[in-house]
């Protein structure tokens, strides 16, 4: 080859030629560059390699970036050389030619997953090489293991496009629970509220609005990730369909293009409409013209804590056991299994009261959680939990200490007051029918808490009492 690649050059100028010669291009040294191990090449050459590999050409050396140095002497010499009217013709390589030893690619290199020829074996003693027809299946076998790892990503996503569809459907039926529990309150206040219904309906719109726009955009997303990974599995398969030469060639590339880094889609946190906002104490919030005519509850219920057996009122200051499992998205704020459902609103400091209406039900907890609480699994109701409360169960009360203590009552409570001191860190259980002091809890509470409520299977509603208005004005 090197006598094809030099035939119209003198045969004196031949040596001269081939140690002026760049060991990549087999070219004359175009801008030469000098590395620690003492080879030199063009510096676009020695680019190009490094980026794929970052070792010598030559003697595989690892060789890091920015240590090459310009080799003055040996650009001299090939200029000196090059204007001595000696002109060689370069002549391609072939794709299947190695561009070190110029000799035919037959080999497959295991560990630097590239081709290589017969000449490279010193330059890979360490490594394990195998033929083409050997090598081939064994890249193939690896992208193989990629694809079927995209065929069940898109399956799981398929399956979370499913699961966020039913979420925004549940959204707009949510939407219309709100809107016809507002009309129905503007309807009783209507000469005195149009304005402040057309603006609360307006503000439920659009965080309707808002919602769907941000689940659709999630589905639009996911869509295209699987779009996007069928195409790329697609490609790979084609790929691997090619010659085992195009293919090998191709290995590295094709291998860096089948990495999928982007998060797995999932419902996301504060998806569901904020129900507390458009309908919870909505009465309290326009008390000040029509206070003789309006109910304020402190605490309102928030249906998407709700668990599924859970059947909560319009204006979500009941809760009850529904006869059947509801249809609600398993959105990351929902209890379930467990059977409690929270307040709306929750306290970082400050002082705060409710009444809560268990009547004669036979079993039921009441108190307060951390934000953290357990919401997708089973878990005994205590204060290592998260979980300050009483409850009364098979005719005992208990208080939610880490042993379960029992509370002895004289007279069995109808109404039970909370109180929670977060400034202070207790929190206070009283029977607000005789006002008599239960016990109290005390904690360094260090998130935020929120009522909660475990009203027990039984069609008996446990409600929360309405709270005293009073207007005061300056």
């Amino acid at each position: 080859m090197a006598d094809c690649m030099d035939e119209e050059m003198p045969e004196e100028a031949l040596p001269l030629r081939q140690d002026l010669t760049c060991p990549v291009c087999q070219s004359v040294f175009q801008d030469p560059v000098l590395l620690p191990c003492t080879h030199s090449f063009c510096r676009e050459c020695l680019q190009k390699s490094l980026q794929v590999n970052k070792k010598c050409p030559v003697c595989r050396e690892v060789c890091e970036e920015g240590r090459a140095i310009a080799n003055r002497a040996l650009s001299s010499a090939c200029e000196s050389f090059l204007q001595s009217n000696w002109r060689p013709n370069r002549m391609p390589l072939s794709e299947d030619t190695c561009n070190l030893h110029l000799k035919r690619l037959e080999l497959y290199c295991e560990k630097d997953e590239e081709p290589v020829c017969v000449d490279c074996v010193t330059l890979h003693n360490t490594h394990t090489l195998w033929s083409l027809r050997e090598g081939a299946p064994m890249c193939k076998k690896e992208l193989g293991f990629k694809v079927q790892i995209f065929e069940k990503k898109v399956e799981s996503y398929k399956k979370i496009t499913h699961k966020l569809s039913n979420t925004m459907e549940y959204i707009k039926y949510q939407a219309g629970l709100a809107e016809t529990q507002i009309k129905v309150e503007f309807e009783r206040l209507r000469m005195m509220l149009v304005t402040e219904e057309a603006l609360r309906l307006k503000a439920l719109a659009a965080e309707e609005e808002q919602k769907i726009a941000s689940i659709q955009e999630l589905i639009d997303n996911t869509n295209k990730d699987i779009a996007a990974m069928n195409k790329l599995s697609d490609t790979l398969q084609k790929e691997m369909g090619n010659e085992d030469l195009t293919f090998l060639r191709n290995f590295q590339k094709l291998k860096r293009e089948a990495q999928w880094t982007r998060a797995e889609p999932r419902i996301p946190d504060d998806c569901l409409l904020n129900m507390g906002k458009h309908v919870g104490a909505l009465s309290f919030n326009i008390w000040k013209n029509m206070q003789a005519h309006v109910k304020y509850n402190p605490v309102v219920l928030d249906p998407n804590t709700a668990s599924p057996w859970l059947s909560l009122n319009a204006d979500l200051s009941s809760v009850k056991e529904s006869s059947e499992r509801l249809t609600a998205p398993d959105n990351p704020e929902r209890f379930d299994p467990c059977v409690f459902v929270m307040g709306a609103e929750g306290y970082y400091s400050g002082k705060h009261r409710w009444d809560v209406i268990v009547g004669d039900n036979p079993r039921w907890i009441v108190g307060v959680c951390k934000e953290s609480v357990p919401r997708k699994k089973k878990f005994t109701v205590s204060t290592t939990r998260g979980v300050w409360s009483i409850g009364l169960s098979k005719g005992v009360y208990t208080v939610s200490t880490p042993e379960r203590t029992e509370l002895q009552v004289q007279q069995r409570p109808e109404k039970i007051r909370i109180k929670l001191n977060l400034d202070k860190g207790e929190v206070s259980f009283w029977d607000a029918g005789t006002l008599k002091h239960l016990v109290s809890l005390t904690h360094k509470f260090d998130e935020k808490m929120y009522p909660i409520f475990g009203p027990g299977l039984h069609t008996t509603p446990t409600t929360l009492a309405p709270g005293k208005i009073a207007v005061h004005t300056s």
